[in-house]
C-alpha cells in the first residue's frame, strides 16, 4: 500500500491511521475524518519504506 493518511492530535503525536493502494482513497478518508469537526489534523503521504 502505498498512501498513508496521518493523524495528529492536540498535543502534537502523529499516529498512523490506514493504508491505501491510491492516493484517491486516502483523500477520500482523510477528508471524511476531517469532516468531523474534531481539532485533530489529517493529511496524506507517499510511502517511502517497502
Amino acid at each position: 500500500m502505498r498512501w498513508v493518511v496521518w493523524r495528529q492530535d492536540d498535543n502534537g503525536n502523529r499516529y498512523e491511521v490506514v493504508r491505501k493502494d491510491s492516493r484517491a482513497e486516502a483523500e477520500e478518508v482523510a477528508a471524511t475524518l476531517e469532516a468531523r469537526g474534531h481539532r485533530q489534523i489529517y493529511w496524506v503521504a507517499e510511502v517511502t519504506q517497502r
